[in-house]
């Protein structure tokens, strides 16, 4: 069993992880803007609260790093402050800290133009083609994640998540649209990818892979990688496991 950090622990898919984790007898600990139920401890501070990132790796093996503004903000307020400085904050603690595996999550939004032309399923090796500055960001993370992997030994699995949603107004958007439900991925689904990518083989040094929950009309995503290296299949397809 593995000690792991998980930023964004009190988030929608954060408490899926958290969860799931803990059913494996992960210890597991949680760092948010504000504590939320199920980790064996629960830190809070924010992704630019450096100290405060030191204390909670202290210890930690496996870090799965979701917490992000999760969409198309202010860059300059809130893009920049938590998904790029927070970035550079949280990887270098782990990195000093001694952390072996770090889990990234990116965004299927780093391929959108690429899916809305039609050039689908993506893979993960296909070019990327970001939708606009949130999916930027994520291609910084998924970029300084290989140069972790290659100037520290690191394990290093980044993971382009489909659409998880947080409000009911993102569920009405999601029935409202086929190719939504097509990149649904479920509370369910989110938790037991991250579970299989902590209990991967340590012979994993770099991976990008897809996750999202089964496609009710048609394949978006080629999660073949994510099925090989790590053992993940979806078990849930939309609107499965909204009430998770």
């Amino acid at each position: 069993m593995a000690s792991v950090l998980v930023t964004g622990s009190s988030g929608r898919i954060g408490r899926a992880v958290v969860a799931e984790l803990v059913r494996h007898g992960h210890f597991v600990r949680g760092f948010d803007r504000v504590a939320g139920p199920g980790p064996s401890e629960c830190l809070v501070g924010t992704l630019t609260d450096r100290p405060a990132l030191d204390r909670a790796l202290t210890g930690i093996e496996c870090l799965v790093h979701l917490a992000a503004t999760p969409d198309d903000a202010d860059f300059l307020t809130e893009l920049l402050p938590n998904n790029l400085i927070g970035a550079y904050h949280v990887l270098e603690s782990a990195r000093l800290a001694g952390v072996s595996r770090l889990i990234l999550a990116s965004s299927g939004q780093v391929n959108w133009w690429q899916r809305q032309a039609g050039g689908i399923p993506v893979r993960p090796e296909d070019p990327p083609s970001p939708r606009y500055w949130y999916a930027a960001t994520k291609m910084f993370l998924e970029s300084i994640g290989r140069g972790f992997a290659e100037m520290h030994g690191i394990s290093v699995i980044v993971v382009r998540l489909g659409w998880c949603p947080r409000t009911p107004e993102q569920q009405q958007e999601i029935a409202s649209q086929e190719w939504s439900q097509d990149v649904y991925l479920s509370p369910g689904d989110a938790g037991r990818f991250f579970a299989c990518a902590v209990e991967a083989p340590t012979t994993v040094r770099h991976a990008v892979v897809n996750a999202a929950s089964r496609p009710r009309y048609q394949e978006q995503f080629d999660m073949t990688s994510a099925q090989v290296l790590l053992g993940y299949e979806p078990r849930d397809s939309w609107p499965e496991g909204l009430d998770a």
